[in-house]
């Protein structure tokens, strides 16, 4: 009984919650730009541990 129950229940909520698990957001029509602000920094930051590791190895 507790089991037939717990099934009922569990198939209630899956049919409550299928409209909202199947909403499916618009495309837009222009793509948003991506900020790469950020991507310089990192483009250098990489380019210093380059030349550190680069450093390091000639210096053994």
């Amino acid at each position: 009984m507790l089991k037939n129950k717990w099934i009922i229940r569990c198939c209630l909520f899956i049919i409550a919650a299928m409209p909202a698990l199947m909403a499916q957001p618009t495309f837009p029509s222009t793509p948003n730009q991506a900020p790469i602000g950020g991507l310089g920094v990192l483009a250098a930051a990489g380019g210093t541990l380059a030349l550190k590791k680069l450093w390091n190895n000639r210096k053994r």
